[in-house]
């Protein structure tokens, strides 16, 4: 896991996909926040499409690409905690800070990505690194 958390540290634009209530695929620009209590965090708000589309199918996956043409891709379950802890670290992002404000902005949600697999590949020829 360890590669997968310097890949999206080292490509800070990914892109979720989700899938939407209207049972079509859906894919937007994203950022991974951090790693903590073992988990990939992201977060949202729960004013968007995005945050509903994962409230009714929690399947979803990231995908992002290197300027060296390496790729990453990781799927999982969304899951969202109200967990003050990682809210109050989500502050120490300045874009996030510019957003919410403050941990306690009711529209402010933190999720990660339950059960994790992804990939990192690229156009080398060698297996890609599984996780």
């Amino acid at each position: 896991m360890k590669k997968a958390i310097e890949f999206l540290q080292a490509n800070p634009v990914q892109y979720l996909a989700t899938v939407g209530r209207d049972g079509k695929a859906k894919c937007r620009p994203f950022m991974f926040l951090f790693e903590a209590e073992g988990k990939l965090w992201f977060s949202t708000n729960c004013n968007k499409d995005v945050y509903k589309d994962m409230q009714a199918n929690p399947d979803i996956e990231v995908c992002i690409a290197s300027p060296a043409y390496a790729w990453l891709r990781l799927h999982g379950s969304a899951v969202f905690e109200e967990n003050a802890a990682i809210k109050e670290k989500a502050m120490g992002n300045p874009i996030v800070k510019g957003q919410y404000g403050a941990a306690s902005n009711p529209i402010f949600k933190v999720f990660y990505i339950a059960d994790p697999h992804g990939v990192i590949a690229d156009f080398s020829g060698k297996p890609p690194y599984e996780f």
